[in-house]
Protein backbone atom coordinates (compact mmCIF):
# COMPACT_ATOMS: atom_id res chain seq x y z
CA UNK A 1 0.00 0.00 0.00
CA UNK A 2 2.40 2.46 0.87
CA UNK A 3 4.45 1.71 -2.37
CA UNK A 4 1.50 2.55 -4.54
CA UNK A 5 0.81 5.66 -2.45
CA UNK A 6 4.44 6.96 -2.72
CA UNK A 7 4.26 6.35 -6.75
CA UNK A 8 0.54 8.12 -7.33
CA UNK A 9 2.35 11.15 -4.91
CA UNK A 10 5.39 10.76 -7.38
CA UNK A 11 3.29 10.68 -10.73
CA UNK A 12 1.21 13.89 -9.11
CA UNK A 13 4.83 15.56 -8.73
CA UNK A 14 5.49 14.83 -12.29
CA UNK A 15 2.27 16.04 -13.97
CA UNK A 16 1.97 19.15 -11.36
CA UNK A 17 -1.31 17.61 -10.06
CA UNK A 18 -3.05 17.86 -12.95
CA UNK A 19 -5.69 15.26 -14.34
CA UNK A 20 -4.00 12.23 -15.45
CA UNK A 21 -5.15 8.72 -17.48
CA UNK A 22 -3.75 6.05 -17.34
CA UNK A 23 -4.47 3.41 -19.74
CA UNK A 24 -1.38 0.94 -19.94
CA UNK A 25 -1.76 -2.13 -17.72
CA UNK A 26 1.59 -2.53 -16.63
CA UNK A 27 1.27 1.57 -15.41
CA UNK A 28 -2.02 0.98 -13.46
CA UNK A 29 -0.76 -2.18 -11.90
CA UNK A 30 2.53 -0.50 -10.50
CA UNK A 31 0.58 2.50 -9.33
CA UNK A 32 -2.07 0.60 -7.92
CA UNK A 33 -1.29 -3.19 -7.36
CA UNK A 34 -4.11 -4.12 -9.84
CA UNK A 35 -3.24 -7.17 -12.01
CA UNK A 36 -6.61 -7.67 -14.21
CA UNK A 37 -6.56 -7.71 -17.70
CA UNK A 38 -8.95 -4.34 -18.28
CA UNK A 39 -8.80 -1.25 -16.34
CA UNK A 40 -8.45 2.56 -16.70
CA UNK A 41 -7.09 4.75 -14.14
CA UNK A 42 -8.07 8.56 -13.26
CA UNK A 43 -5.28 10.22 -11.15
CA UNK A 44 -6.51 13.52 -10.22
CA UNK A 45 -4.92 15.92 -7.22
CA UNK A 46 -6.81 14.56 -4.63
CA UNK A 47 -8.14 11.26 -5.45
CA UNK A 48 -7.39 8.78 -7.96
CA UNK A 49 -9.68 6.28 -9.54
CA UNK A 50 -9.42 2.72 -11.20
CA UNK A 51 -12.58 2.02 -13.42
CA UNK A 52 -13.13 -1.99 -14.44
CA UNK A 53 -15.85 -3.85 -15.05
CA UNK A 54 -17.68 -6.77 -13.06
CA UNK A 55 -15.23 -9.66 -13.84
CA UNK A 56 -12.93 -7.53 -11.30
CA UNK A 57 -14.92 -6.54 -8.40
CA UNK A 58 -13.81 -9.12 -5.93
CA UNK A 59 -10.16 -8.88 -7.13
CA UNK A 60 -9.65 -4.95 -7.31
CA UNK A 61 -10.93 -4.27 -3.94
CA UNK A 62 -8.92 -7.08 -2.93
CA UNK A 63 -6.12 -5.58 -4.41
CA UNK A 64 -6.17 -1.64 -4.40
CA UNK A 65 -6.43 0.33 -1.31
CA UNK A 66 -4.75 3.67 -2.88
CA UNK A 67 -7.04 4.50 -4.99
CA UNK A 68 -11.13 4.32 -5.12
CA UNK A 69 -12.52 1.63 -7.20
CA UNK A 70 -15.21 1.90 -9.80
CA UNK A 71 -17.19 -1.56 -11.17
CA UNK A 72 -19.26 -0.73 -14.19
CA UNK A 73 -20.90 -3.88 -16.36
CA UNK A 74 -19.24 -4.30 -19.62
CA UNK A 75 -17.11 -1.36 -20.73
CA UNK A 76 -15.86 0.67 -17.80
CA UNK A 77 -14.91 3.62 -20.26
CA UNK A 78 -18.71 5.33 -19.69
CA UNK A 79 -17.97 5.62 -15.96
CA UNK A 80 -14.53 7.00 -16.51
CA UNK A 81 -16.34 9.86 -19.02
CA UNK A 82 -18.75 10.02 -16.46
CA UNK A 83 -16.09 11.10 -13.53
CA UNK A 84 -14.54 13.52 -15.51
CA UNK A 85 -17.94 15.27 -16.74
CA UNK A 86 -18.51 15.19 -12.51
CA UNK A 87 -15.54 17.17 -11.74
CA UNK A 88 -15.83 19.59 -14.76
CA UNK A 89 -12.58 18.84 -16.12
CA UNK A 90 -10.78 21.24 -18.61
CA UNK A 91 -7.76 19.53 -19.51
CA UNK A 92 -6.90 15.63 -19.28
CA UNK A 93 -3.38 14.40 -20.08
CA UNK A 94 -3.20 10.72 -21.34
CA UNK A 95 -0.41 8.35 -22.25
CA UNK A 96 0.52 9.55 -25.76
CA UNK A 97 2.90 6.13 -26.21
CA UNK A 98 0.25 3.67 -24.68
CA UNK A 99 -3.30 4.66 -25.96
CA UNK A 100 -5.11 3.19 -28.67
CA UNK A 101 -7.08 5.18 -31.16
CA UNK A 102 -10.45 3.91 -30.42
CA UNK A 103 -10.37 5.20 -26.98
CA UNK A 104 -8.19 8.57 -27.86
CA UNK A 105 -11.01 9.04 -30.03
CA UNK A 106 -14.26 8.03 -27.60
CA UNK A 107 -12.89 10.84 -25.07
CA UNK A 108 -12.43 13.02 -27.66
CA UNK A 109 -16.45 12.91 -28.38
CA UNK A 110 -17.65 12.01 -25.00
CA UNK A 111 -15.50 15.33 -23.57
CA UNK A 112 -15.76 17.76 -25.87
CA UNK A 113 -14.80 20.48 -23.54
CA UNK A 114 -12.21 18.94 -21.92
CA UNK A 115 -8.47 19.15 -23.79
CA UNK A 116 -6.61 16.12 -24.06
CA UNK A 117 -3.03 16.79 -23.59
CA UNK A 118 -0.52 13.88 -24.52
CA UNK A 119 2.39 12.94 -21.96
CA UNK A 120 5.21 10.76 -23.00
CA UNK A 121 6.55 8.16 -21.30
CA UNK A 122 5.71 9.75 -17.85
CA UNK A 123 4.94 6.33 -15.72
CA UNK A 124 7.90 4.79 -17.05
CA UNK A 125 10.21 7.31 -16.27
CA UNK A 126 9.40 6.59 -12.46
CA UNK A 127 9.32 3.36 -13.35
CA UNK A 128 13.25 2.75 -14.54
CA UNK A 129 14.17 3.23 -10.74
CA UNK A 130 13.22 0.01 -9.23
CA UNK A 131 12.84 -0.07 -4.93
CA UNK A 132 14.02 -2.77 -2.66
CA UNK A 133 11.31 -4.95 -3.41
CA UNK A 134 10.96 -4.58 -7.04
CA UNK A 135 14.49 -6.09 -7.59
CA UNK A 136 13.74 -8.52 -4.76
CA UNK A 137 11.34 -9.40 -7.15
CA UNK A 138 13.55 -9.54 -9.90
CA UNK A 139 16.08 -11.24 -8.34
CA UNK A 140 13.36 -13.90 -7.57
CA UNK A 141 12.19 -14.30 -10.66
CA UNK A 142 15.58 -14.55 -12.13
CA UNK A 143 16.12 -17.66 -9.55
CA UNK A 144 13.32 -19.57 -10.82
CA UNK A 145 14.52 -18.78 -14.57
CA UNK A 146 17.95 -20.24 -13.44
CA UNK A 147 16.45 -23.42 -12.30
CA UNK A 148 14.38 -24.23 -14.72
CA UNK A 149 17.15 -23.70 -17.61
CA UNK A 150 19.20 -25.98 -15.02
CA UNK A 151 16.85 -28.69 -14.90
CA UNK A 152 15.82 -29.34 -18.73
CA UNK A 153 19.67 -28.64 -19.96
CA UNK A 154 20.82 -31.33 -17.00
CA UNK A 155 18.68 -33.92 -18.94
CA UNK A 156 18.49 -32.46 -22.30
CA UNK A 157 18.26 -35.29 -24.62
CA UNK A 158 19.83 -35.16 -28.37
CA UNK A 159 16.62 -36.52 -29.85
CA UNK A 160 14.70 -33.03 -29.17
CA UNK A 161 14.01 -30.44 -31.73
CA UNK A 162 14.53 -26.94 -30.41
CA UNK A 163 10.56 -26.50 -30.54
CA UNK A 164 10.77 -29.36 -27.79
CA UNK A 165 13.82 -27.71 -26.03
CA UNK A 166 11.68 -24.93 -25.88
CA UNK A 167 8.58 -25.96 -24.43
CA UNK A 168 10.28 -27.93 -21.72
CA UNK A 169 11.64 -25.07 -20.37
CA UNK A 170 8.52 -23.04 -20.42
CA UNK A 171 6.94 -25.99 -18.50
CA UNK A 172 10.13 -26.31 -16.27
CA UNK A 173 8.86 -22.12 -15.11
CA UNK A 174 5.49 -22.99 -14.97
CA UNK A 175 6.14 -25.78 -12.53
CA UNK A 176 8.07 -23.78 -10.18
CA UNK A 177 5.49 -21.21 -9.92
CA UNK A 178 5.58 -18.62 -12.97
CA UNK A 179 2.84 -16.74 -14.30
CA UNK A 180 4.01 -17.65 -17.87
CA UNK A 181 7.30 -16.88 -20.27
CA UNK A 182 8.39 -13.27 -20.53
CA UNK A 183 8.69 -13.69 -24.35
CA UNK A 184 8.64 -16.84 -26.69
CA UNK A 185 11.19 -18.54 -25.68
CA UNK A 186 14.31 -18.79 -28.31
CA UNK A 187 16.34 -22.00 -29.20
CA UNK A 188 18.14 -22.01 -31.67
CA UNK A 189 21.21 -24.02 -33.38
CA UNK A 190 24.05 -23.59 -35.61
CA UNK A 191 23.59 -21.57 -38.70
CA UNK A 192 19.79 -20.87 -37.16
CA UNK A 193 21.02 -19.26 -34.06
CA UNK A 194 22.20 -16.21 -36.82
CA UNK A 195 18.88 -14.93 -35.98
CA UNK A 196 19.05 -12.46 -33.31
CA UNK A 197 14.94 -13.51 -32.81
CA UNK A 198 14.69 -16.95 -34.15
CA UNK A 199 12.29 -19.06 -33.78
CA UNK A 200 12.06 -22.84 -32.46
CA UNK A 201 12.24 -24.96 -35.44
CA UNK A 202 10.77 -28.59 -35.59
CA UNK A 203 13.97 -29.96 -36.11
CA UNK A 204 16.99 -31.34 -33.84
CA UNK A 205 19.50 -29.89 -32.30
CA UNK A 206 22.39 -29.70 -34.25
CA UNK A 207 25.36 -31.56 -33.42
CA UNK A 208 28.37 -30.03 -32.62
CA UNK A 209 27.16 -26.52 -32.79
CA UNK A 210 26.38 -23.64 -31.11
CA UNK A 211 22.86 -23.07 -29.62
CA UNK A 212 21.61 -19.87 -28.55
CA UNK A 213 19.34 -20.44 -25.69
CA UNK A 214 17.26 -17.31 -24.63
CA UNK A 215 14.42 -17.50 -21.98
CA UNK A 216 12.78 -15.40 -19.53
CA UNK A 217 10.12 -15.66 -16.51
CA UNK A 218 7.09 -13.36 -14.79
CA UNK A 219 7.19 -14.00 -11.16
CA UNK A 220 5.03 -12.14 -9.30
CA UNK A 221 5.00 -9.60 -12.27
CA UNK A 222 8.16 -8.80 -12.74
CA UNK A 223 10.24 -10.62 -15.24
CA UNK A 224 13.82 -12.29 -15.89
CA UNK A 225 15.73 -12.65 -19.06
CA UNK A 226 18.71 -14.73 -19.63
CA UNK A 227 20.79 -15.78 -22.78
CA UNK A 228 23.22 -18.75 -22.70
CA UNK A 229 25.05 -20.93 -24.94
CA UNK A 230 25.30 -24.71 -24.81
CA UNK A 231 26.53 -27.55 -27.97
CA UNK A 232 25.97 -31.28 -28.12
CA UNK A 233 29.44 -31.66 -28.28
CA UNK A 234 32.48 -29.64 -28.82
CA UNK A 235 31.48 -27.30 -31.43
CA UNK A 236 35.68 -26.23 -32.69
CA UNK A 237 37.66 -23.76 -31.76
CA UNK A 238 36.78 -21.37 -34.27
CA UNK A 239 33.27 -21.10 -32.66
CA UNK A 240 34.23 -21.20 -29.29
CA UNK A 241 36.77 -18.22 -29.76
CA UNK A 242 33.36 -16.38 -30.72
CA UNK A 243 31.93 -16.93 -27.10
CA UNK A 244 34.88 -15.94 -25.86
CA UNK A 245 34.93 -12.46 -27.73
CA UNK A 246 31.29 -12.30 -26.78
CA UNK A 247 31.97 -12.95 -23.44
CA UNK A 248 34.59 -10.48 -23.03
CA UNK A 249 32.76 -7.79 -24.85
CA UNK A 250 29.84 -8.31 -22.02
CA UNK A 251 32.42 -8.34 -19.33
CA UNK A 252 33.60 -4.54 -20.26
CA UNK A 253 30.54 -3.76 -20.51
CA UNK A 254 29.25 -4.38 -17.33
CA UNK A 255 32.24 -3.09 -15.63
CA UNK A 256 31.50 -0.06 -16.91
CA UNK A 257 28.63 -0.03 -14.95
CA UNK A 258 27.80 2.90 -12.30
CA UNK A 259 25.52 5.83 -11.27
CA UNK A 260 26.25 8.32 -13.50
CA UNK A 261 27.81 6.65 -16.77
CA UNK A 262 25.74 7.32 -20.38
CA UNK A 263 24.15 4.23 -21.47
CA UNK A 264 26.21 4.99 -24.86
CA UNK A 265 28.93 4.32 -22.94
CA UNK A 266 28.35 0.97 -21.71
CA UNK A 267 27.11 0.06 -25.21
CA UNK A 268 30.50 1.36 -26.43
CA UNK A 269 32.44 -1.07 -24.25
CA UNK A 270 31.25 -3.87 -25.82
CA UNK A 271 31.66 -3.06 -29.10
CA UNK A 272 35.20 -1.67 -28.79
CA UNK A 273 35.97 -5.12 -27.53
CA UNK A 274 34.39 -6.68 -30.54
CA UNK A 275 36.28 -4.29 -33.05
CA UNK A 276 39.30 -6.39 -32.10
CA UNK A 277 38.34 -9.69 -33.36
CA UNK A 278 37.93 -10.75 -37.20
CA UNK A 279 35.68 -13.26 -38.91
CA UNK A 280 36.79 -13.78 -42.77
CA UNK A 281 37.97 -9.81 -42.61
CA UNK A 282 34.78 -8.67 -40.94
CA UNK A 283 35.13 -7.06 -37.43
CA UNK A 284 33.04 -8.87 -35.00
CA UNK A 285 31.62 -5.50 -33.72
CA UNK A 286 30.34 -4.86 -37.75
CA UNK A 287 27.96 -8.24 -36.84
CA UNK A 288 26.66 -7.02 -33.29
CA UNK A 289 23.03 -6.33 -34.95
CA UNK A 290 21.52 -4.72 -31.72
CA UNK A 291 21.66 -2.73 -28.32
CA UNK A 292 23.73 -4.02 -25.98
CA UNK A 293 20.75 -4.07 -23.18
CA UNK A 294 17.65 -2.54 -21.84
CA UNK A 295 15.69 -2.15 -18.47
CA UNK A 296 13.21 -4.91 -17.60
CA UNK A 297 10.48 -5.28 -14.65
CA UNK A 298 6.79 -5.75 -15.19
CA UNK A 299 7.56 -5.52 -18.51
CA UNK A 300 10.31 -7.22 -20.60
CA UNK A 301 11.15 -4.11 -22.42
CA UNK A 302 11.52 -1.12 -20.03
CA UNK A 303 14.16 2.11 -20.45
CA UNK A 304 16.69 2.92 -19.90
CA UNK A 305 18.28 1.71 -23.41
CA UNK A 306 22.27 0.59 -23.52
CA UNK A 307 22.49 1.73 -27.11
CA UNK A 308 24.72 3.67 -29.38
CA UNK A 309 23.74 7.37 -29.19
CA UNK A 310 21.69 7.09 -25.76
CA UNK A 311 22.59 9.97 -24.06
CA UNK A 312 20.94 9.09 -20.77
CA UNK A 313 22.48 8.29 -17.78
CA UNK A 314 22.45 5.18 -15.54
CA UNK A 315 21.33 5.85 -11.53
CA UNK A 316 21.20 3.55 -8.67
CA UNK A 317 18.04 1.40 -8.70
CA UNK A 318 18.32 0.90 -12.36
CA UNK A 319 17.85 -2.82 -13.65
CA UNK A 320 19.09 -3.53 -17.27
CA UNK A 321 20.42 -6.63 -19.42
CA UNK A 322 23.61 -6.66 -21.33
CA UNK A 323 23.69 -8.82 -23.69
CA UNK A 324 26.38 -8.22 -26.35
CA UNK A 325 25.54 -10.66 -29.46
CA UNK A 326 27.95 -11.62 -32.88
CA UNK A 327 25.92 -12.99 -36.07
CA UNK A 328 27.13 -14.69 -38.43
CA UNK A 329 24.67 -16.15 -41.08
CA UNK A 330 25.40 -19.56 -42.61
CA UNK A 331 27.33 -20.27 -39.26
CA UNK A 332 25.78 -19.41 -36.38
CA UNK A 333 25.33 -16.88 -33.69
CA UNK A 334 26.22 -16.09 -30.32
CA UNK A 335 24.62 -14.12 -27.31
CA UNK A 336 25.34 -13.71 -23.64
CA UNK A 337 22.75 -12.04 -21.22
CA UNK A 338 22.72 -11.27 -17.78
CA UNK A 339 20.56 -8.72 -15.56
CA UNK A 340 22.61 -6.36 -13.80
CA UNK A 341 21.44 -3.95 -10.85
CA UNK A 342 23.15 -0.38 -10.71
CA UNK A 343 24.15 -0.08 -7.05
CA UNK A 344 25.44 3.24 -5.50
CA UNK A 345 29.38 2.21 -5.75
CA UNK A 346 28.98 0.43 -8.84
CA UNK A 347 26.67 -2.40 -10.24
CA UNK A 348 25.42 -6.24 -9.03
CA UNK A 349 24.82 -9.20 -11.65
CA UNK A 350 21.83 -10.63 -10.32
CA UNK A 351 21.69 -13.57 -12.79
CA UNK A 352 23.26 -16.91 -10.89
CA UNK A 353 23.81 -19.08 -13.84
CA UNK A 354 27.34 -19.18 -15.05
CA UNK A 355 28.00 -17.38 -18.70
CA UNK A 356 30.60 -19.73 -19.81
CA UNK A 357 29.86 -21.93 -23.11
CA UNK A 358 28.39 -25.27 -21.26
CA UNK A 359 29.08 -28.14 -23.84
CA UNK A 360 27.26 -31.18 -23.26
Amino acid sequence: MQDHSNRLAALRSRVRDQPFYVSALPNIRYLTGFTGSAGHLLVTRDQATLFTDSRYSTQAREQVSSAAVRISRGDARPELVAEAKKLRLKRLRFEANRIDYGTYAYLGSQLPGCRLMPVDSVVEKLRQIKSGSEIAAIRNSLALNSASFEDVINRLDARWSEAEVAAELEFAMRKRGAEGAAFPTIVASGEHGARPHAEPRDQRIEPQALVVVDQGAILGGYCSDMTRMIALGDPGAAQKALVRAVLEAQAAAIDAIRPGVECRTVDGRARDVLKKTHVGGVRLDELFVHSTGHGLGLEIHEGPRIAPGQRQRLRQGMVVTIEPGVYLDGVAGVRIEDVVAVTAGGCEVLTGTPRELRVL
